[in-house]
């Protein structure tokens, strides 16, 4: 294996038009560790705040961008067990996914489902970790209960949608545009709300015989943290997972008191690795069985090669696509 690889750097950071192809030497998996030789990376929304300099990595991740990977397992760590070289995986990485090779916690990678391929693989960590965690552990929503998931075209939105449905609650979801819409329908969204014609909370109220929502996930924020909290039910739950217009606003909190309501949220990088850890044990036990029966897959929308990573990055921000982003690496 040469000593040397192709990687996406954004550094010293900005717009688009920074990501340009490098060279580096291929990194050294630690002792728990595998190093994987990339087929796919995910493109995220984190990837385009750390790029502008906005979300800056943890100090002990790769300074590189990229948090989802599917490829062949080509080193391990001495610590690692049950993992084996020439195995294909996917994995959530702590950095360093845009790139011919990437290393990852072996505790963070699991096994292709049957039948998908690479691409599709790659497609998984970041947000099946993300849905899994946020609307079921922090969420706790249950069978029968209704949802409302912002976002619903996004590809944490399509996959919230799915894995809900799945699990026998009720989905209400935002999103666009028509075509934005039908993808949420599509999914298992019961109503689909045009944010931009309608009012979410009214719609909300209409489809609830005035009861509002079990359960919130939501990933716009600002202006829409006071309507997701009228638009809860009693004793419902607020998850917040990003703040695509801001992380402050005035807010009244009284509804909180009277309906007994929960407000909580999460982000995902900087979690202890033994909790992501757990998260891909959940994922394993409870959502690979139903991707290998061809259920909750995820929707891509495009795939780019790596030296165009620029131009995947200038479509996340555009919000044009529908589900997942994806760069092409060694397929």
């Amino acid at each position: 294996m040469s000593q040397k690889m192709l990687l996406i750097d954004h550094h010293p950071g900005g717009g688009a038009d920074c990501l340009h192809v490098a060279e580096a030497g291929v990194p050294t998996p630690a002792a728990d560790e595998v190093l994987i030789r990339v087929a796919y990376a995910g493109v995220n929304r984190p990837d385009v705040l750390q790029r502008s300099g906005n979300y800056p990595p943890p100090a002990d991740a790769s300074p590189y961008l990229g948090l989802e990977v599917s490829g062949e397992v080509v080193a391990v760590g001495a610590a690692v067990h049950g993992l084996q070289v020439g195995a294909h995986i996917c994995a959530l990485t702590p950095g360093g996914g845009y790139a011919e090779y990437c290393c990852a916690p072996a505790a963070h990678c699991l096994p292709v489902p049957s039948g998908l391929s690479l691409l599709q693989a790659a497609a998984l960590p970041e947000n099946y970790f993300t849905v899994w965690t946020n609307l079921f552990e922090r969420g706790r929503l249950l069978p029968g209960e209704t949802v409302l998931v912002h976002g619903g075209s996004s590809g944490i939105g399509l996959t919230a949608i799915q894995l809900a449905s799945q699990f026998g609650a009720r989905v209400l979801a935002t999103a666009g545009s028509e075509a934005k819409l039908q993808a949420c329908r599509d999914a298992g969204a019961s109503r689909a709300i045009n944010y931009r014609e309608e009012d979410f909370a009214e719609v909300v109220r209409g489809q609830t015989e005035g009861k509002g929502v079990n359960l919130i996930l939501d990933m716009v924020g600002g202006s829409y943290l006071q309507r997701n909290i009228d638009a809860l039910a009693v004793e419902g739950r607020l998850v917040q997972i990003a703040f695509l217009e801001g992380s402050q606003a005035e807010l009244n909190v009284m509804p909180i008191m009277l309906k007994r309501l929960t407000f909580t949220g999460s982000t995902l990088r900087a979690r202890p690795a033994a909790e992501k850890a757990a998260i891909a044990g959940a994922l394993q036990a409870q959502v690979w069985p139903l991707l290998s029966a061809g259920r909750c897959l995820p929707v891509i929308h495009s795939t780019f090669p790596l030296y165009e990573a620029a131009q995947a990055h200038t479509l996340m921000e555009s919000s044009r696509h529908i589900g997942k982003i994806m760069l092409e690496i060694n397929p």
